[in-house]
């Protein structure tokens, strides 16, 4: 059994705070072994039991944490506690260090990263460390492509007129444009004057493509497919000679004017002004007829032309794709949809590609009409109606220089791969929207289309197969109709106001922005030469003209040739 805890007196003191002093004395005369005026010593640091608490003195001790709660605790200033100062002063912490911080935190920390700036403070260097691999790469692609150790970069390579300026032309005006950006004009509803050619229906299997059911892109040899400009169109010539409308163009010319500020390599059109009439035109070859690949991208493509991925070989590669996807999307049993007249640029008997061509009229003034050749590539029954389909096709070549790979990415991600071709090939779908628009198309459908190896550019398969509605694909991509026409007719107006003769309009190769030169009637044509050269320069070995032939011929040889063609 434990004994019961047996409380002493407690005497009361009505003087003040403590023992009264009569029963101190007496305490002190019961236990002499109790030193006199020491107070009570607590077991730990942290105990305050017994401490005297003095709550007048202040805290002016600079050698201790100014904790206020410990303030009235603190004696080591005071001489009646001569221990207690010594105690604090060889006071050491064993180990200082913060507690290891969890490799995953709780989960709240993950939830609420936005409030905690340590994290943001992560994510910035994280971004740091990610663009300063991605500059790295680009350093390392950039001289892994460099043909020497002396050549200059893509720009000077690639970047060049796509035709030769010669000293005699005569420069009239260049256009920056900066100033089509602020350009608008609205246009009325254009009406069709005569429809040619025949379209075959699209076949609707190939919206079920998946990069897993993929399909062999095949080859349509003997299929024709024209690019014939606006000057020697039989249709055209026609109109003109009606005095039908006083500017005459084709979708491809137009659409190359009204998406001009998204352009980065170079191009021209020839603009021949005969009496109040205008028709722009292109030259034979020109650069208007391939398609370019990865005209807006930031990635450098190999500068040796015979690289199966520089720019010139993309845009040949391009252009066959997209010809030959155009004919197998369709269902190929003989069922056509034929016009008022056949295809005005094929013989007969001979086998043509699915087109159709809408002459359309636009009014751009009270006296100013503008005529133009548009393209459809197929036809779809919708509702027992016919609506008119445009098919191109998007390549890829090397995922490594998009960064997407489209078998990975074209099912789960199909809005960034579309993301990606909107930056690389900017330009490129802003025409073929411009196309589209201009062809009064209900619908445009966009092909994917990918080699089979990277090293492989003969071979393709369809991956995918995605439809859009020009108008609403063309606010996506920003593409603005009046501006558009704003582009078109600034140019109209500034060409009208030029004198009769030739002229052409340049893209200059390294900056934004358009020339136009005058140039000699005769300049384009196949019996087109320049001036001969002084004796004393013939000499020189000949150089190699804009249209391919010999610039640097003799007077005599220039005479004996005109002689020829005469006979």
């Amino acid at each position: 059994m434990v004994g019961a805890f047996e409380v002493g007196p407690v005497p009361f003191n009505p003087d003040g705070w403590g023992p009264p002093e009569s029963a101190a004395a007496a305490a002190a005369t019961t236990n002499s072994n109790l030193p006199l005026n020491v107070p009570f010593a607590p077991f730990s640091r942290s105990d305050k039991l017994g401490r005297i608490a003095d709550w007048t003195r202040n805290f002016n001790n600079p050698s201790r944490p100014k904790n206020p709660a410990d303030s009235v605790f603190d004696f080591s200033n005071d001489d009646s506690f001569p221990a207690s100062a010594d105690d604090d002063s060889s006071f050491r912490l064993v180990d200082g260090k913060p507690p290891p911080r969890p490799k995953f935190g709780p989960k709240w920390r993950f939830q609420q990263q936005r409030q905690l700036p340590q994290r943001r403070d992560e994510e910035v260097e994280a971004r740091k460390r990610e663009a300063e691999k991605e500059r790295a790469r680009r350093d390392r692609l950039y001289h892994l492509n460099r043909s020497n150790a002396n050549a200059n970069r893509r720009e000077a390579a690639v970047f060049k007129s796509s035709v030769d300026i010669q000293p005699e032309w005569n420069m009239h005006d260049q256009i920056p444009f900066s100033t089509f950006s602020k350009l608008s004009f609205s246009v009325p509803d254009p009406e069709d004057l005569l429809l040619c050619g025949a379209l075959e229906y699209y076949d609707r299997t190939y919206d079920r493509i998946t990069p897993k059911n993929e399909r062999r892109l095949e080859r349509f040899k003997n299929r024709n497919f024209f690019k014939v400009t606006t000057t020697d169109d039989p249709v055209i010539r026609r109109l003109a000679n009606e005095d039908k409308a006083t500017v005459f163009a084709t979708d491809t010319i137009l659409s190359t004017l009204m998406c001009a500020p998204r352009s980065v390599y170079s191009w021209d059109i020839v603009v021949q002004r005969v009496g109040n009439k205008l028709f722009f035109d292109k030259r034979d070859g020109s650069q208007l007829d391939l398609l370019s690949v990865h005209e807006t991208s930031q990635e450098p493509l190999p500068e040796a032309k015979d690289d199966i991925n520089s720019a010139h070989s993309l845009s040949v590669e391009a252009a066959y794709i997209n010809q030959n996807f155009s004919q197998q999307v369709l269902v190929r049993d003989g069922n056509k949809v034929s016009f008022d007249e056949p295809n005005p640029f094929a013989n007969e008997g001979e086998e043509v590609a699915s087109v159709a061509y809408r002459y359309r009229r636009w009014k751009l003034d009270n006296d100013m009409y503008l005529v133009a050749r548009c393209e459809v590539h197929s036809v779809l029954e919708l509702n027992k109606n016919k609506s008119f389909l445009t098919l191109n096709a998007l390549n890829e070549f090397d995922p490594k220089y998009s960064g997407v790979d489209w078998r990975q990415k074209l099912e789960t991600q199909r809005g960034a791969v579309l993301a990606t071709e909107l930056k690389n090939n900017a330009n490129k779908l802003a025409k073929w929207t411009a196309q589209a628009l201009l062809a009064g198309a209900d619908m445009m459908k966009l092909g994917y289309v990918s080699r089979i190896h990277p090293r492989d550019h003969f071979n393709h398969v369809i991956l995918a197969v995605v439809g859009y509605k020009p108008r609403d694909f063309a606010a996506q991509i920003n593409l603005n109709t009046s501006n558009m026409w704003g582009i078109v007719k600034s140019i109209v107006d500034l060409c009208m106001k030029l004198n009769e003769g030739k002229y052409v309009l340049v893209k200059d190769p390294s900056k934004p922005q358009v020339r136009i030169y005058e140039v000699p009637p005769d300049a384009f044509e196949n019996d087109y030469v320049e001036e001969p050269l002084p004796e004393e320069e013939q000499v020189q070995p000949p150089a190699e003209g804009a249209d391919g032939v010999d610039t640097n011929v003799t007077a005599n040889e220039a005479e004996a040739k005109e002689i020829d063609d005469q006979a």
